[in-house]
């Protein structure tokens, strides 16, 4: 009886390419991702190629370690092809192709990776990217030398350092078992995917209770919605414990579901690969391979040093300019400022002040230009109100005038009436002498 693994496999053009040059292949026990390069004229070749000679090996395995073993085997056998396509058709020279694929067996899995092509594992709500890009920038990143952040805007983020293509007869391909388990989500995808979804989208998918294939469609609608400038290629591999003595229907989509052709043979040497037609050369693409040589990355993390220390210059000069700017702005405000003026109290005498009311954090921006010796609690409550709120004034003169007016209401200080003072009584006359 066949171990059921239930899975998913879908692959879209984008919306700039003009065709495919990916290839995914979705079967019993494999699934496998390809994204190939070297422009219209090699990069569908080199992903189908690849694609359709690994899907050889899709069957049951005794142990993981046997996979593994096969998935080598079969690696360096795709290389290999790759490479007497391009002897028997050198306007193909360049094209590659990146590769990731797992084999599941039992509750283990089987890995193999080369270029930018991605494996993820979904586990209790945790997405863990497994395969480790074959690129200049990943270099980068891991060296210290820029962010991950930087890696995404990088102009050499499309430098691929290893991927299967008719430079090396012996390829470096990362091989790895690991343990899988019921609940598991497994996802093999294209960069065209991975640059445009961030993680935390391609999470909250996996996590749905989406089958494979619903899980596929929402990924390449995101990627669609973001642009997708690059071929998407997704599949998606639930890990379960049931067992069905039919097995599953194999899955290939991409540029490997359809013929390998090519045009333009003519006088050219017969390849041992059948219905071989080829394609007239296309422009570049603009994702390439580059020699893993000393030199040359040498003289690329160079040329990355340099263009860091030209993005820190610019970084100072505008950082300086706004800076500058900032500056000029806060002292002709200033000066705005100080050609204005209030009338407001202080310690209950009207005063005349001279900037605005504001200040920032703790400096004022106004200073006591002339004390009165109006007494605030001498004018009406309510013009001491208009006080207290402060008065503006548009200058010096304006403000005078304020403070004429407001001695002009200060309430006079009422008469006090005067006490009338009691009349003298006259003192009685003395009574006249007898006259004798």
């Amino acid at each position: 009886m066949a171990l059921v693994t239930s899975s998913a496999a879908i692959s879209h053009v984008g919306k700039i390419r003009s065709n495919n040059q990916d290839s995914g292949f979705a079967g019993q026990s494999l699934f496998a991702v390809a994204d190939g390069m070297g422009g219209h004229a090699g990069g569908d070749v080199a992903s189908a190629l690849a694609i359709t000679r690994l899907r050889e090996i899709d069957g049951e395995y005794g142990s993981a370690v046997d996979a593994e073993f096969a998935l080598q085997e079969a690696i360096v056998a795709a290389n290999a092809i790759l490479a007497e396509t391009v002897f028997e058709h050198p306007e193909l020279t360049g094209m590659g192709t990146t590769l990731s694929a797992l084999v599941r067996v039992g509750q283990s899995v089987a890995l193999a990776h080369i270029g930018d092509s991605r494996v993820y594992r979904f586990r209790d709500g945790n997405l863990t990217q497994i395969t480790a890009d074959h690129t200049f920038v990943q270099r980068l990143v891991d060296s210290g030398r820029i962010t991950a952040e930087e890696a995404k805007t990088h102009p050499r983020r499309s430098v691929l350092m290893r991927v299967l293509g008719d430079v090396d007869s012996t390829p470096d391909v990362d091989l790895q078992v690991m343990d899988t388990r019921p609940g598991d989500r497994w996802l093999i995808c294209s960069d065209g995917l991975t640059g445009v979804v961030d993680n935390d989208h391609i999470s909250e998918a996996l996590a749905s209770e989406m089958t494979p294939a619903e899980v596929v469609s929402d990924l390449v609608k995101q990627a669609l919605d973001g642009g997708a400038p690059d071929n998407v290629t997704i599949v998606v591999v639930d890990i379960n414990s049931s067992f069905d003595e039919h097995g599953v229907e194999p899955v290939t989509v991409g540029s490997a579901s359809k013929p390998v052709a090519f045009e333009g043979t003519l006088g050219r040497r017969v390849s041992r690969l059948p219905g071989l037609r080829l394609h007239q050369r296309g422009p570049a693409d603009p994702s390439h391979f580059e020699p893993e040589s000393e030199d040359y990355l040498d003289e690329l993390i160079e040329e990355n040093q340099r263009r860091s220390r030209r993005r820190k210059t610019a970084w100072l000069a505008g950082a300086l300019v706004i800076i500058f700017a900032i500056a000029v702005g806060a002292f002709a405000g200033y000066k705005w400022t100080q050609t204005r003026y209030y009338v407001g109290d202080v310690d209950g005498q009207v005063a005349i002040f001279h900037g605005v009311q504001q200040s920032i954090g703790p400096i004022a921006l106004s200073e006591v230009y002339q004390t009165t010796d109006i007494q605030l609690d001498d004018l009406p409550f309510y013009t001491q109100e208009q006080v207290r709120d402060t008065i503006s004034a548009d200058s010096v003169k304006a403000a005078l005038e304020i403070v004429n007016r407001l001695g002009a209401a200060v309430e006079p200080e009422p008469t006090p009436t005067p006490t009338p003072t009691p009349s003298a009584t006259p003192a009685p006359e003395a009574p006249a002498a007898p006259v004798g």
